[in-house]
């Protein structure tokens, strides 16, 4: 039976969702780990303040932490918000009674200035809590509080990792967040040699709940068996990744995305699956060649949230006609298509759920059908496009499907055609919510074509 690793997060709960246990729990899942959580401190905040915290009673904290090591064990700790001399001295006691990696994240000043450890327990954290760690994650202010000197470059970072090394804990690292430089640098100490990750600066106020992130990533790997260089590592990169992806909610610092890029991945895994659900469709089919115009078709599906051409998938080499069957000419991947991906973009701005498109060759008949079938049909005149938008490539579509979309009164659309211009060739567009529903649209207007012949 594979071995599922469980970590185990004794922190503080962030009400706006950005820290504490709520960013450590949403860590451990997106690394594959199983989190369990030992609530010290109830916080009311939010990206602009802290305004208000209550203490679990120490009894409480201890209780969680022995309930879930002696049911469901443990392979990692991480812990973050300590408020209080008592609930460090609680957790330290637990902590002596298991053989596991601690992580301590010396949380001490939150994102908006409010103080998370109380100035009387810092002798605690230093005296009992830091010497059983496996690794220590202070960033430069909460460095300079434990090393007592100033940190301002690289060699600071060194010597206070040095320093706070000789207060026992297996490693440290200090983390450059806070220096002002556009390359942020970690200093790992461990095993009397210095390792530094670096990566350039993200420019963003998205940044609550990043000491959070990074300690408990670290947490994550050692669950999995991960060293200590190598869990750091990891955790640069996956920290860095939910910077990128944070998230610009609230009038002050918005949180971190711990799982923006794991649902990135998914998004664009299911696109691609679902392309190629559809295309199996078309392939299959001995009809839609009839369907494909003299510049071939594509068919394009978007991501969630799309912004770019980037995000939306399509077929390179797009789909072609082989006697009367159709065929892709590639597989489908992102950044595929220029002119029906842009289409798509452009809806999705007013209807983020429209997510797909494929073009087809016009006809006043499929027009007609579609509309008789009970689709809404818009379009436009290439011949109205201003010069202005001729000039520049790749204006063209977003300003004929705006056109048309104007056209029908904020409704969402199944269909847009235009009856080309000068060196362009007639063409319709079908939308819909993914590539599946495309061919299913297109497979009802065949179906009705046909009827329509026969009687």
């Amino acid at each position: 039976m594979k071995k599922i690793p469980r970590a185990l997060t004794i922190a503080g709960s962030d009400s706006g969702g950005g820290a504490g246990i709520q960013a450590d729990l949403k860590t451990f899942a997106a690394l594959g780990v199983h989190g369990m959580s030992a609530i010290t401190s109830i916080t009311a905040q939010n990206t602009r303040t802290v305004t208000m915290i209550h203490d679990v009673p120490v009894e409480m904290v201890r209780e969680q932490i022995r309930v879930v090591v002696e049911d469901i064990g443990v392979d990692a700790v991480k812990t973050g918000m300590l408020h209080t001399a008592e609930i460090i001295s609680t957790v330290v006691e637990e902590l002596e009674k298991i053989d596991t990696p601690i992580v301590v994240d010396p949380v001490m000043i939150a994102k908006s200035g409010a103080r998370l450890l109380r100035e009387e327990a810092m002798k605690t954290l230093i005296e009992k809590l830091i010497p059983i760690a496996t690794i220590v994650t202070p960033n430069a202010r909460e460095a300079e509080a434990l090393s007592g000197i100033k940190i301002e470059n690289l060699e600071d970072q060194k010597k206070a990792a040095r320093l706070i090394a000789d207060l026992g804990p297996r490693s440290v690292v200090v983390k450059g967040g806070h220096i002002n430089s556009s390359i942020v640098s970690d200093v790992l100490y461990y095993d009397g040699e210095f390792r530094v990750y670096s990566g350039e600066r993200v420019e963003t106020r998205n940044t609550h709940g990043t000491g959070c992130t990074f300690a408990s990533a670290i947490a994550a790997q050692l669950a999995k068996g991960y060293d200590i260089p190598n869990a750091v590592k990891t955790a640069k990169r996956f920290v860095t990744d939910a910077i990128k992806y944070g998230l610009p909610i609230g009038g002050g610092h918005g949180p971190v995305n711990p799982t923006g890029k794991i649902f990135e991945y998914s998004e664009r895994f299911h696109v691609l699956e679902n392309i190629r659900k559809a295309l199996e469709s078309l392939e299959k089919s001995e009809w839609a060649s009839e369907f494909i115009p003299e510049s071939q078709s594509n068919l394009v599906m978007a991501i969630e949230g799309a912004e770019t051409l980037y995000d939306v998938a399509g077929i390179p080499g797009r789909i072609v006609k082989i006697d009367k069957n159709v065929k892709a000419s590639s597989h489908p991947w992102f950044n595929a298509s220029k002119h029906v991906a842009r289409a798509v973009l452009t809806v999705m701005n007013y209807f983020p759920y429209i997510r797909a498109a494929m073009n087809i060759k016009y006809s006043e008949e499929i027009v007609k059908t579609a509309i008789k079938l009970g689709m809404s049909v818009s379009s436009y005149d290439r011949r109205e496009e201003p010069p202005e938008i001729k000039k520049i490539e790749g204006y063209s579509i977003p300003w004929g499907v705006k056109t048309a979309l104007e056209k029908t009164g904020g409704k969402p659309v199944d269909m847009i055609y235009h009856l080309g211009d000068w060196g362009k060739e007639p063409m319709i567009i079908i939308f819909g919510e993914d590539a599946v529903e495309v061919v299913r649209k297109l497979e009802k207007i065949k179906s009705e074509l046909e009827s329509s012949r026969i009687s």
